[in-house]
């Protein structure tokens, strides 16, 4: 099957990483800004995640250590990615890594705050 639309490229790779991502926008979004969980699939995991230039688990400790230096505003958006990162491939040790990182971009509260994200996204994980 050839995945000839941005939508349909995003919508292969928000399942692969995120699955239910779409429906759980459109639940929550949607009824307020018609189409906001088809522009988020399309844009982002359509247009630029799906490039194929960076595999996911590269491109995905990017936007983790992206989102880390911005500091505590990301956090569901940060704790999302560490899960995704988790899902194809990423170590802990990789991504506290790379937050621990930030610290010299987004400075100490913020690596304090992600590192946070992060080991509540490990605790769900053993659960």
């Amino acid at each position: 099957m050839s995945l000839d639309t941005a939508y349909e490229r995003g919508k292969a790779l928000s399942e692969q990483v995120n699955p239910g991502m779409e429906d759980a926008l459109a639940a929550r979004y949607d009824t307020l800004v018609p189409g906001l969980s088809r522009m988020v699939v399309e844009v982002p995991y359509g247009t630029f995640y799906s490039r194929g230039v960076l595999d996911e688990k590269t491109r995905l400790l990017a936007t983790i250590a992206a989102l880390a230096a911005m500091g505590g505003q990301t956090r569901p958006q940060l704790k999302v990615n560490i899960a995704s990162a988790r899902a194809v491939g990423a170590s802990r040790e990789e991504v506290c890594e790379i937050i621990y990182q930030m610290t010299l971009y987004g400075g100490f509260p913020a690596m304090i705050n992600a590192m946070n994200a992060a080991i509540e996204v490990f605790e769900a994980e053993d659960e």
